[in-house]
């Protein structure tokens, strides 16, 4: 069976007029079904992402202060990247879309990757516009979601000696999902693209939880302090500078090996356990 990205839709009246070509009587009945298709159950999707899901989503991607790192990694899924590019309507991109400036266009999802230079005005100021023409924005790669390794940035650099103070997206504007890591994976990248093409909400929740600070002592605060590590290490295998070994069954960090990437905590697997204050606030009912 063909992926559900590669299926071709048809027209509500060519649908309809199928139905009545083999039954007339259930047309009638079915002429409400005849809606794109949704993976996820009703109940559980939210009339923002139901909409975006039911035709092509318009997507940009925009690069700030980074290594174009993530955007590699992005065109590294060379295996379905025409059927990942097709299930989108791509409209800016600096590489694979034939655009100059930042559409004033409404935008389904915004893809940001690269921290954001507070002495670079247009950065500032795109990164604003872009937030307040997208429904939803994504935060990729550890410079967009955490910072990394562009917050140990003093300046005094050519050609911009001036640009010495980089904080990531979430600093600045409000960010709906992260892909942390330094680049973010292939697979999570085109992964996340598909769950919102398919309006896959459990896939999404997590991610929502991931922008902001990271640090390898988040495994020590929110994973081994909660009592939820079970040594498996995956976080170690997933430390793009080795800053993590695995002592007597737990990770100990190596701070001055350590970019802030927040690869670590979002690759734990159990990074998404509840916490006591989750607890407490779910269940107790306590705020």
């Amino acid at each position: 069976m063909s992926p559900f990205w590669k299926k071709e839709k048809k027209s509500d009246a060519e649908n309809i007029a199928e139905m009545q070509t083999a039954s007339p009587a259930a047309a009638e009945e079915k002429t409400d079904a005849a809606q794109p298709e949704i993976t996820v159950k009703p109940a559980e999707a939210e009339a923002e992402v139901k909409e975006m899901a039911a035709a092509k989503p318009k997507v940009l991607t925009a690069v700030m202060s980074g290594c174009t790192g993530c955007l590699i990694s992005l065109v590294d899924n060379y295996d379905i990247l025409l059927d990942l590019l097709d299930a989108i309507d791509y409209r800016y991109e600096t590489t694979l879309a034939d655009v100059r400036q930042i559409p004033d266009d409404q935008m389904d999802i915004a893809i940001v990757h690269g921290s954001i230079c507070l002495q670079d005005k247009r950065q500032v100021d795109d990164i604003r516009k872009i937030r307040q023409n997208s429904t939803f924005l994504v935060a990729m790669g550890g410079c967009a979601s955490s910072g990394c390794v562009t917050r140990y940035s003093v300046g005094g650099q050519a050609a911009t000696p001036s640009h010495e103070s980089f904080v990531p997206v979430a600093n600045l504007v409000k960010v709906d999902f992260a892909l942390p890591g330094c680049p973010t994976g292939p697979e999570v990248i085109a992964n996340t693209i598909l769950a919102a093409v398919g309006a896959d909400l459990e896939y999404l929740k997590p991610l929502a939880e991931l922008a902001g600070f990271a640090c390898g002592c988040d495994l020590l605060t929110k994973i081994i302090g909660n009592g939820l590590c079970i040594g498996c290490g995956t976080c170690a295998m997933s430390c793009p500078t080795r800053a993590i070994d695995m002592d007597y069954g737990r990770p100990h960090v190596n701070q001055e090996l350590c970019i802030k990437c927040g690869a670590c905590y979002a690759q734990c697997p159990r990074s998404f356990e509840p916490t006591f204050e989750m607890i407490e606030k779910r269940v107790m009912g306590v705020e």
